[in-house]
């Protein structure tokens, strides 16, 4: 089968032949239509994660369908087309992944390839309104999503949400769910374009986090503090969120990209009876909770480009260089 490979620390990916794998006891093959990437994908190209063995498959966005089954598993998935959870292991606690989580695409590999073998409770029917390119964008994104502001963030209809960085896949997702839910939606960005864009998208408006007090301006034109706040940057701009906070705020943050949050004045959480929540991916459970609430409400991830799979040095450049509105995915089979 073909499939993308990093052969090395900082190697651009190239399509390279390799043998196909066949499904062990309790795993599904599903032969893969269309894969997304993530910024983890860009890490793992730089190296940036202890104990990778070169070659690896990256990926952990994919949709396709199930083509043959291990031992064990109700051969009734074969022919189904599914999106693939890439939450491996996560554990019987809900709260926090277990000891041997992984998230598929390193060190298992992963769906930039025409087939992949994952277990089979990681297999979960696509949703029908979505094509391959959108059901592909749902997986990492849309999970992190899901959790930061649903589960974590307990986000209801009426309240005043934040979403930082409105341009990359997650809080992309993080927009669409909370309009969904009922709640007026803020977001800020670098990028005027991306604001308007996320505007298109049901947000109510945005700010440039470039420019100076950027919370003191937002609070002003969103007439009032915020009840939730989802968050992947980190930085100095956290120090911004902190004073954006109303009653009883939760912040759920995924990432810190920006770096080390500032000093922050304990009085600014305390006395708002704030809760910080810290997030990584989510459970299996809330991975399919996930894909039946995009279902039953049609929502549709962003999608920026597509790209053929012998075009993924390519992707993988506008990923790294921050240049997307959305997911960018890789079509498997051209």
């Amino acid at each position: 089968m073909r499939a993308l490979l990093l052969s090395g620390k900082g190697a651009a990916p190239r399509v390279d032949a390799v043998p196909t794998p066949a499904p062990g006891a309790g795993e599904a093959r599903v032969a893969v239509r269309a894969a997304a990437l993530n910024h983890r994908d860009v890490f793992i190209q730089h190296g940036q994660y202890p104990g990778i063995e070169w070659p690896v498959i990256p990926g952990s966005d994919g949709v396709g369908v199930v083509d043959a089954v291990g031992e064990g598993v109700d051969a009734g998935l074969v022919g189904q087309r599914v999106v693939i959870d890439p939450s491996l292991d996560w554990g019987d606690d809900p709260r926090y992944q277990g000891p041997d989580y992984t998230i598929l695409g390193m060190p298992r590999p992963g769906t930039f390839a025409e087939h992949v073998v994952v277990p089979a409770g990681n297999v979960v029917p696509a949703p029908t309104h979505l094509d391959d390119a959108h059901a592909a964008a749902l997986p990492l994104a849309w999970l992190t999503a899901w959790r930061a502001l649903v589960v974590r963030g307990r986000v209801a209809k009426g309240e005043r949400v934040l979403v930082t960085g409105a341009g990359g896949g997650v809080a992309l997702a993080a927009v669409t769910l909370a309009v969904a839910h009922g709640a007026e939606v803020w977001v800020n960005s670098s990028d005027p374009t991306k604001i308007e864009r996320a505007k298109s998208l049901g947000a109510a408006g945005g700010v440039l986090y470039t420019e100076g007090d950027w919370g003191k301006t937002l609070q002003k034109t969103a007439g009032g503090a915020f009840d939730v706040v989802v968050d992947g940057a980190g930085g100095e701009g956290f120090g911004q969120i902190v004073r954006v906070l109303g009653m009883g705020a939760r912040v759920a943050f995924y990432g810190g990209t920006a770096g080390r949050w500032p000093g922050i004045l304990p009085q600014h959480l305390f006395f708002k009876q704030v809760e910080i929540h810290a997030c990584t991916m989510g459970s299996n459970a809330e991975f399919r909770a996930m894909v039946d609430y995009v279902g039953a409400h049609g929502l549709k991830p962003q999608v920026d480009r597509v790209f053929p799979l012998t075009e993924g040095a390519e992707a993988f450049a506008r990923m790294e260089a921050g240049e997307q509105f959305g997911k960018l995915v890789l079509s498997v089979r051209d």
